[in-house]
């Protein structure tokens, strides 16, 4: 039941945008870079961010080395470039946007773990140089096999270290904080709470129902909609290759003495870990269970959280004392390929989806792109 005020003064916007991520919020912000009096709405189901904007490690990626190698087996090498380029592009526009981000990221480094398998791998990292070099200023990978013992991992596993120049970590819940006081600073509105069950295009307008905690249903108006749902956005546009991807995240207590910092993967990207505040922070798996960790729903796998405890034991901080502080689940989206989908769905209806759990390096570059399809 609305009231004659709210019917007339609160519910046409000029643009709405649905899914208050990264690529949600980078899509406002850029909007309002634009056309500062524009009227944005963004609506988000949850009270928080639903899928893993805010549940990700926090890495500036564009690619470990296994992981590149893995990609060019099911992608041309023009492809491959083309993704490297949009997640370095993406980060430059959002530490550029949030520059306390920029202050941080590099300061560490990022790191790849070479298992006793991966050895034979190393033949190819120089060509693999020489390709990136033509999205790159330099080389993107160097051995540094020293920092081994320094950082303490297992030997037995780690037989070479791999430095990515490029890559380095991010501080998940500044970032987010960060957009949305941007986001608000520049006089976007953001609902939280409410579901978009339906929309429709009528002329001039798009309608888009919501149902909202209390179950109370709304429709507010706009000339124009994007749809950032990311692994929820074919639950509104039914047809669109999309399917979800649950990564387990856990991280310890504080461990006196922790022996590395920066940002580090292993086998092809699927594990990843990071010193975070004295304690370890590690997530993946999920390579073991794809067909249990296609859902949307945020829930613990408690076989890959034992292989995550497992693998923390044996390679990360060998006989070393530790406690779990907490665990949780992200939602990450996927397809037959590794590139995102950005298209118009209509004239009236832009859709940015399918990251490939990679939001945190392309969802700006996605929210830019939205954005001009927008004005």
């Amino acid at each position: 039941m609305l009231s004659y005020w709210e019917e007339q003064y609160l519910l046409d916007y000029d643009r709405i945008i649905v899914g208050s991520g990264i690529t949600g919020l980078s899509t406002a912000i850029s909007l309002k870079d634009r056309h500062p009096s524009m009227r944005i709405l963004v609506i988000e189901r949850g009270i928080l961010p639903t899928g893993a904007s805010t549940k990700n490690a926090g890495f500036a990626c564009i690619g470990s080395f296994t992981e590149i190698l893995a990609d060019l087996k099911s992608m041309p090498e023009e492809a491959m470039l083309k993704i490297v380029a949009l997640r370095l592009k993406g980060l430059n526009i959002l530490t550029k946007r949030l520059p306390i981000l920029k202050e941080q990221c590099l300061q560490y480094g990022s790191y790849e773990l070479i298992s006793e398998e991966e050895l034979s791998l190393l033949d190819q990292l120089s060509s693999i140089n020489t390709t990136l070099k033509s999205i790159l200023p330099g080389d993107a990978f160097t051995i540094d096999n020293g920092k081994i013992s320094e950082f303490g991992f297992h030997p037995q596993y780690t037989k070479a270290l791999i430095r990515n120049n490029f890559e380095g970590e991010l501080n998940t819940g500044l970032m987010m904080r960060s957009l949305l006081d941007e986001a608000i600073k520049k006089g976007v509105e953001i609902k939280t709470g409410c579901t978009v069950t339906q929309f429709e295009e009528t002329g001039s307008q798009v309608l888009v129902t919501v149902e909202t905690l209390n179950g109370q249903t709304i429709t507010f108006r706009a000339q124009q909609m994007a749809i950032c749902t990311n692994a929820f956005a074919n639950l509104l546009v039914p047809g669109l290759d999309i399917a979800p991807g649950r990564g387990q995240v856990l991280i310890t207590k504080p461990i006196p003495g922790l022996r590395f910092k920066g940002i580090f993967h292993f086998d092809e990207g699927y594990y990843y870990f990071r010193e975070l505040d004295g304690r370890v922070l590690f997530g993946g798996g999920r390579n073991l269970d794809f067909e249990g960790e296609t859902t949307r729903e945020i829930a613990l796998n408690e076989r890959l959280q034992q292989n995550l405890e497992e693998k923390l034991q044996q390679v990360i901080i060998p006989n070393t004392p530790y406690e779990i502080d907490r665990r949780w689940a992200g939602i990450m989206a996927f397809g037959k390929d590794k590139q995102p989908i950005l298209q118009r769905y209509s004239p009236a209806i832009v859709i940015g989806a399918r990251l490939g759990g990679m939001g945190v390096a392309i969802g700006s570059a996605l929210g830019e792109q939205l954005a001009a399809w927008l004005e």
